[in-house]
């Protein structure tokens, strides 16, 4: 510290120095050089105390090192005859300010802002100000656990400022509170050697022992890590002048080989040497039993050693392999190593919560794994109710449980229905409480009061964020209604609690009424009964007829005639108007049928007179002499000049040397089409003249559909071929081509293992010449009418955020540098056409949900290239099924059915070459989503001339 008083010595000196120059401007100066010597007096104190913790600690980590510390008190000492010579220092220290009150106004806002207390603490620390750092520390401690870094570091701070006997004992409880968070190996052996140095006062060698114990408790049998604390231990005891010292030495070397750790041989060679007598027999059987055990545990070890952080499956692996050995510390520790890097995992905090609760029981180590649960996720309602369900259990004071209650419903979870989940859970606890037998208690009013604050709660604080209630059945208000019948005897609260329940929508459902009204037949009289039921014909909508036989069955079994009369009467006239609304509502829908099929008439009527006109045009701006000619030519007469042939003629390419003016009088020869479209029409008419290859379904498991092709491909075998071979060998690839040659933008790859087609599926979405291709697999949908091939997920995903309002310039990489700067991204996605144009939405999935809750807070609203954009945690909605073709019914017909091929009827590239003179109605054919259509139904026709067949096309 001596280092650290002579700068402040120099820094105060330098500061009693008169200032020159005029007066207003000597002011500004002298307040700019007092904040710089400030700062560099904090950041001297700061470089000169950090220097006693060792080699560890990273100055030019923080950006403070002994050369930096000299130059800024240079520049402090100068400071008068070159004020503006360093201007840039005081830029950054009124920047850091404005970042530091920023951060303080955030967490004002939003406590549970993990980042934000982060980068509050390094902007601290960056200044120098030790007591704001505390203070920041103690507050981010009391919501969060530190990891292992901000521990370590934190100590190290608080190691370099401790003096006397209270500041040893400050440190000592911050390295209690340490270790509680995670079970770190580093921070025990910090602790240890921490401990080693207080040995010369009252009760240190004692401290020394029982820290060292304590960290071979909780890390001793860690395979890679614990090696260190027993060699620490060692090495302390070896160092103490004692009669006893050499039988600690000797049972800590007989403790530590009898459990597998890495390095035993080396251990075991070591205490060879140390020991002055021969190693006893019962030692040597447990050193080689644990060497047996650790060759079971290396396969893990080394998976661990490999894999990358945060190794989440490898971990789960490994507990399920002890699990089954059942060794309770073994497992435990196993748990505890994963959650150090998997925290955030809520189901990993639950399946260990689970396996104490269940297997173990021990009170304090239960409630202390609850407790970090939910410290770590505090937005996962399902840690908050197994915690309180925890401390009911083993006894814990009422008090203690409301207060975790409370902070649970502090705690900011994502879905309304989280907070009914919580409110159920706490006033199960409170029911259980109460002693139903008095007539009047209280705990029973407690229960009472909570009901209705969790009703006020979900309506006042629920609705207004989430702006839906999360408890649309009512369920909390049905729970109370039954205690208030079955437990309390109180039927008219229960029926005033049914009657709000009612009237918050709930009056259309059959299934509302019948609970009420079995609930009155359990606790109340058969008028109430009856008249629920007389109420439930006349609001039902959804199934009357059920509510209407239950009415009918209660006045069969126990009421008079004149009750029978009168339910009769209600029900049937009740039905009677049911069945005219839905003929009124078949009837309208039948309306919209009909108007839909008129405009479809009238489109097509419309594209008919169209297409007549164009004809018309065209006929008259032809040449004369060639339309004579092709007067006076029947069509009978020459077979080959058919009218679809024709056209395929016309469009071709003449050969050379036979070009000829053209139709409207130009004498210019034809110009010559690129050899690319040359090419293409060459590689059409080869397709023309090729084979069709028929489906075998026997291979559809080696087999995979490619739709979405860009219809352009010229030679889309050759395109795909290098494709799919990266994953296998492949057999054949099928494209689909029309009758004309022409490319459909599908086709088939045939692989020769199964395995092969299995990988295949993972080109999904690949893009094929600026087009993304959609890869699935080839099953007939006519065969199975069920299947759906797996696209995205439509539930809720609170890892995920939906973006929208992106501009459609933004790419991939731009996006991610936006949102990596608020946690970990595992995946960008963004949602394009079928053409591959963006849409100006995406999907961006984060590491876990906390991560993704704060990237909401933070992107919601922000400006990204002149657009707002909208962020949301993701939750597609469900797709709803096609319908099914439903039968309409015609004016003054039968009921027919609506039109196979929608509304819009068929589309204009369905071109039927058959005369509508010729055509029968005929029964549509299924037809395979992923394949071909099957050949069409033969329909028999009456044999015609050619002759005949031109009459009939020309004609009006």
């Amino acid at each position: 510290m001596a280092t650290a008083a002579a700068a402040a010595a120099s820094a105060s000196e330098a500061e009693a120095e008169p200032k020159a120059g005029p007066k207003a401007e000597g002011e500004e100066v002298e307040a700019k050089e007092a904040r710089t010597r400030r700062k560099v007096l904090s950041r001297a104190v700061a470089a000169a105390t950090y220097k006693t913790v060792g080699p560890e600690w990273d100055q030019q980590e923080e950006g403070v090192s002994e050369s930096d510390g000299d130059e800024e008190y240079a520049m402090a000492s100068s400071a008068e005859s070159s004020p503006g010579e360093y201007e840039w220092e005081y830029d950054e220290e009124e920047k850091n300010q404005l970042e530091i009150e920023r951060l303080e106004e955030q967490l004002s806002i939003n406590v549970y802002d993990y980042n934000c207390h982060v980068d509050l603490i390094r902007l601290l620390r960056l200044e120098g100000e030790l007591t704001k750092v505390r203070m920041a520390r103690q507050k981010m401690s009391e919501i969060f656990p530190l990891t292992e870094e901000l521990w370590l570091e934190w100590l190290h701070d608080e190691i370099s400022m401790a003096l006397d006997g209270l500041d040893r004992e400050h440190v000592y409880d911050l390295f209690e509170k340490a270790v509680k968070d995670y079970i770190c190996p580093n921070i025990w052996l910090e602790y240890g050697q921490y401990s080693v140095g207080g040995i010369g006062q009252k009760g240190g060698l004692e401290k020394v022992r029982s820290v060292f114990e304590r960290a071979l408790s909780s890390v001793g049998l860690h395979m890679t890590k614990g090696l260190a604390i027993w060699e620490a231990y060692r090495e302390f005891e070896s160092a103490i002048v004692e009669a006893a010292r050499l039988e600690k030495v000797h049972s800590l070397f007989r403790r530590q080989l009898a459990i597998p750790l890495y390095d035993m041989e080396a251990t075991f060679a070591e205490y060879e040497e140390w020991s002055e007598d021969p190693i006893p027999e019962s030692v040597i059987q447990n050193y080689n039993k644990a060497l047996q055990q650790l060759e079971k545990y290396k396969p893990y070890e080394e998976a661990l050693l490999q894999a990358e952080a945060p190794r989440l499956a490898e971990y789960q692996a490994y507990i399920d392999f002890e699990m089954k050995i059942g060794d309770p510390a073994r497992i435990q520790l196993i748990f505890e190593r994963a959650l150090v890097e998997n925290c955030l995992v809520p189901d990993l905090w639950i399946r260990y919560s689970q396996y104490l609760d269940r297997q173990l029981k021990v009170k304090d180590l239960v409630l202390s794994v609850h407790s970090r649960a939910v410290r770590n996720c505090p937005w996962t309602v399902a840690l908050w109710s197994r915690y309180l369900l925890a401390m009911e259990r083993h006894g814990v004071d009422h008090r203690v449980i409301s207060v975790t209650f409370e902070k649970a419903l502090s705690a900011g979870f994502i879905q309304a229905t989280d907070y009914v989940e919580i409110w159920q859970a706490y006033l199960d606890y409170l029911r259980r409480r109460v002693d139903f037998k008095q007539d009047s208690s209280k705990e029973l009013e407690e229960l009472r009061s909570a009901f209705a604050r969790a009703l006020e709660y979900l309506k006042q604080e629920v609705e207004e964020r989430f702006s839906e209630s999360g408890d649309p059945s009512c369920l909390i208000m049905q729970n109370w209604a039954r205690i208030e019948a079955r437990l309390c005897n109180n039927m008219q609260k229960a029926r005033e609690l049914w009657d709000s329940i009612m009237t918050k929508g709930n009056a259309k459902y059959a299934n509302m009424w019948l609970e009420y009204y079995n609930l009155e037949r359990a606790h109340g009289d058969t008028q109430h009964c009856r008249k629920a039921l007389h109420r439930a014909v006349q609001c039902t909508s959804d199934y009357p007829e059920h509510v209407c036989e239950v009415l009918l069955t209660m006045e069969r079994t126990e009421g008079t005639l004149e009750d029978w009369d009168i339910a009769v009467q209600k029900t049937e006239t009740r039905l009677a108007r049911v069945n005219e609304q839905r003929i009124k509502a078949a009837e309208k829908e039948a309306a919209l049928a009909q108007q839909e099929e008129e405009k479809v008439e009238q489109r097509k009527r419309a594209r008919a007179e169209k297409k007549a006109l164009k004809k018309k045009k065209k006929t008259r701006g032809s040449d004369k002499s060639k339309a004579d000619e092709d007067d006076e030519k029947e069509w009978g007469d020459d077979e080959e000049e058919q009218p679809s042939k024709r056209r395929r003629v016309e469009n071709s390419v003449p050969p050379a040397g036979d070009a000829e003016p053209g139709l409207s009088g130009s004498s210019a020869p034809a110009a010559a089409e690129p050899p690319s479209e040359q090419k293409g029409q060459r590689a059409a008419a080869r397709r023309r003249g090729a084979p069709k290859v028929p489906r075998d379904s026997g291979k559809d498991g080696v087999t995979v559909f490619v739709s979405n092709l860009p219809y352009g491909l010229q030679e889309p075998a050759a395109v795909l071929r290098p494709l799919f071979e990266a994953c296998g060998d492949v057999v054949e690839v099928r494209p689909i081509f029309s009758n004309r040659g022409d490319f459909r933008g599908y086709c088939y790859v045939e692989f020769k293992e199964e395995a092969v087609a299995l990988r295949a599926l993972e080109l999904d979405r690949q893009t094929v010449e600026g087009r993304p291709m959609f890869v699935s697999p080839c099953v007939d949908k006519s065969k199975n009418p069920d299947f759906k091939v797996f696209r995205y997920s439509t539930a809720l995903e609170k890892h995920k955020l939906f973006i929208s309002g992106l501009p459609f310039s933004c790419t991939k990489e731009e996006l991610e540098e936006i949102c990596k700067a608020h946690g970990t991204v595992k995946d960008i996605r963004l949602v394009t056409n079928r053409a591959g144009k963006p849409k100006g939405l995406a999907y961006v999935e984060y590491e876990n949900e906390s991560q993704a809750s704060q990237a909401v807070l933070k992107m919601d609203g922000m400006t990204i290239k002149e657009n707002v954009i909208k962020v949301a945690i993701s939750n597609p909605p469900q797709r709803k099924a096609p319908e099914k073709p439903e039968a309409r019914k015609a004016p003054g017909g039968a009921m027919v059915p609506r039109q196979i091929y929608g509304a819009r009827g068929k589309g204009r590239t369905q071109l039927s070459l058959l005369p509508r003179a010729l055509q029968r109605p005929s029964a549509t054919a299924a037809q395979a989503e992923n394949g071909p259509a099957p050949p069409p139904v033969a329909t028999e026709v009456p044999k015609m001339s050619n002759a005949d067949f031109a009459k009939l096309l020309l004609r009006k």
